[in-house]
């Protein structure tokens, strides 16, 4: 569920992470030299998020978050910031040929730019935490 994350509500942060858990701590974070993604430029999107993203003529991107169990994919329209939580178990992620990549969640999707190096090697360290877990990453469909 899309989450509106601009002001300090306790309760949307006690049901964000108890989808994708806690906050990594220094060490993991330290272990896996980041848990952020870099600024990623969205090419297409569900209606829901869509209708948000043109409310303001800024360029449209979005980054990631790795979280315990799960990311959280945020972005900002007008002076908002929405935020998408994805447990591993409903993380779907498509790596299509013209250098993008697709995140599904239920409903939402969100396609991104892949043009640089250090994207590629996010989205590989989170196919390899998401198979940690147990679960399938799908490649090239």
């Amino acid at each position: 569920m899309l989450h509106n994350v601009s002001y300090n509500n306790p309760k949307i942060e006690r049901t964000i992470s108890s989808e994708v858990g806690a906050i990594l701590t220094l060490k993991e974070r330290w272990k896996l030299k980041g848990s952020g993604s870099p600024k990623l430029f969205i090419t297409a999107c569900s209606i829901q998020i869509h209708n948000l993203l043109v409310l303001d003529n800024n360029i449209n991107s979005c980054n990631m978050e790795l979280r315990k169990n799960g990311v959280i994919l945020r972005f900002r329209s007008l002076l908002e910031t929405y935020a998408l939580p994805i447990p591993y178990y409903k993380l779907v992620i498509y790596k299509g040929k013209a250098q993008e990549y697709s995140i599904h969640r239920d409903n939402y999707f969100i396609k991104v730019k892949a043009d640089h190096k250090k994207i590629h090697k996010f989205f590989e360290k989170l196919a390899q935490l998401k198979s940690d877990q147990g679960f399938e990453y799908i490649d090239d469909l």
